[in-house]
């Protein structure tokens, strides 16, 4: 072979080289980057072109997909849109995805480790690929009762199965249109993403288990009852201090005994027994309580609640939390609910349910089961067990406490006949010039039926005005005595 020839093969040679080598390196080493790329609108058709898993709630899809006639080959619909957008969360060819979309998006498009048999099935039997089907674990008439109660002032309401942890409801309010953001027309999502982002009620956001947590106000009583029972120092009847007003330790603030400034004491001689202080609800008794219990045991009751505990449902749950290093005075503070503590609606429901469970917080979860198309069941809600904050003694001890609370206490408007209903309301004072944010956090029960409920209504008032008559009508429509 004479040089020039030589030469023409090498170059030959050297050319086939970096071919293979360019191709090796686009389509294997640097696949993922290029997927990922915004500008990639291969991977933006193939996205949004498969045929995507429904969502459903109670056999009927509440996020669906149907053919759109573009290039992106489906359109995501939301119906109702706005009840259940906390929890499904948009699917948008600009912005993304969020909500169970997002916590579920390998499932719901099909592209889960789980479904891979299914997807070689498919393949092989020249099936068009589609994703699995959620079923959420809500019940469609407590999500409308709750919906329809809080009648769009903002808040939320969080209904739980005590028993499995399955969430029977979650609403927050204010909501919006998840259509408005999946829509293909990109310049009008963009001008209803400006509209929701500017809107000061924050109607994106989730309150039941994120955004800005809440200072519980007086429902925190309960996890402090509970701390107290745990100690082995006191029960039901023991008899605890409860004077009109406390002056803090080591401090000139003076607590009232009652909101609005009202000085009563609590019983006769200043004091009355555990069970009428939680009835009553007194804050000095509390307060004191607190600081007898002491921050380590509070803390540790607090924990085994949920308290300061990462969850995902599988949505992400901001944790609940109480101060720590706490001075006399802010243990006083933080026993009545206020001072650092925060929390979610989903935290204060799951503490309600454990009373009901004997003394078991379940953890949470939203997802009843994913199906392929052909129904074949691929996973299933499995209940499992987050901590025991209290004995089953001290479980029923805290529920005849918070029927008592029911029966002739701050939470009457929660009653229902022919119910065991327990609770207990609150008032959270939470800044200057405003308006206390109103609570209620309770339980109801009867044969075998059971629900754990939690509900906030910000700048609502007093939790027995407000707060209570919602809860009452979410156990209504679960609960049939």
């Amino acid at each position: 072979m004479n040089k020039p020839l030589r030469h023409v093969w090498l170059v030959v040679g050297v050319l086939f080289v970096l071919l293979f080598t360019s191709t090796t390196y686009f389509q294997v080493v640097a696949q993922s980057r290029l997927n990922a790329n915004g500008q990639n609108l291969r991977t933006t058709y193939n996205e949004y072109g498969r045929h995507r898993g429904p969502i459903v709630v109670d056999g009927e899809a509440i996020a669906n997909s149907t053919t759109s006639g573009d290039t992106y080959g489906y359109l995501r619909g939301y119906d109702p849109g706005a009840m259940y957008a906390p929890v499904t969360g948009y699917y948008s060819v600009v912005y993304g995805f969020s909500g169970i979309e997002r916590s579920l998006n390998d499932t719901l498009s099909g592209e889960a480790d789980a479904l891979f048999y299914h997807r070689i099935s498919d393949i092989l039997s020249g099936k068009q690929g589609r994703g699995a089907t959620v079923e959420l674990t809500l019940d469609a008439k407590a999500q409308e009762a709750a919906w329809d109660a809080l009648d769009g002032r903002r808040g939320s309401v969080v209904a739980l199965d005590p028993e499995t942890g399955a969430v029977l409801a979650m609403v927050s309010a204010p909501s919006y249109d998840p259509n408005q953001l999946a829509s293909h027309d990109t310049a009008a999502v963009q001008e209803a993403w400006s509209q929701l982002n500017d809107d000061p009620d924050r109607p994106m956001t989730n309150r039941a288990i994120g955004g800005d947590l809440y200072p519980p106000g007086s429902a925190f009583k309960l996890v402090v009852a509970s701390a107290a029972l745990e100690s082995g120092d006191y029960t039901a009847d023991s008899v605890i201090p409860g004077p009109g007003t406390y002056t803090l330790p080591n401090s000139s603030s003076v607590m009232n005994n009652f909101s609005a400034g009202r000085t009563d004491p609590c019983g006769p001689d200043d004091e009355s027994t555990l069970a009428e202080a939680l009835r009553q609800s007194c804050n000095t008794s509390f307060a004191q309580l607190g600081v007898a219990v002491g921050e380590d045991q509070l803390a540790t009751t607090a924990e085994e609640f949920g308290f300061g505990q990462r969850l995902e449902i599988p949505l992400s749950v901001t944790p609940s939390s109480i101060g720590t290093d706490l001075d006399d005075a802010q243990l006083a503070t933080t026993s009545i609910g206020q001072y650092e503590d925060r929390v979610t609606p989903l935290q204060m429901a799951m503490v309600a349910g454990t009373f009901a469970n004997d003394g078991v917080v379940m953890e949470p979860q939203l997802v009843q089961a994913v199906r392929t198309s052909d129904l074949s069941t691929v996973a299933e809600l499995s209940p499992k067990e987050l901590g025991q904050p209290l004995s089953a003694s001290n479980a029923s001890q805290m529920r005849q406490m918070m029927v008592g609370v029911v029966e002739d206490g701050t939470g009457t408007a929660a009653a229902i006949d022919g119910v065991e209903v327990g609770g207990k309301t609150g008032t959270a004072e939470w800044g200057e010039d405003r308006a206390a944010h109103s609570w209620y956090v309770g339980y109801g029960q009867v044969d075998d039926q059971k629900i754990a409920v939690a509900v906030v209504v910000e700048e609502g008032g007093y939790g027995s005005r407000t707060a209570a008559p919602i809860a009452r009508d979410v156990m209504e429509a679960l609960i049939n005595p």
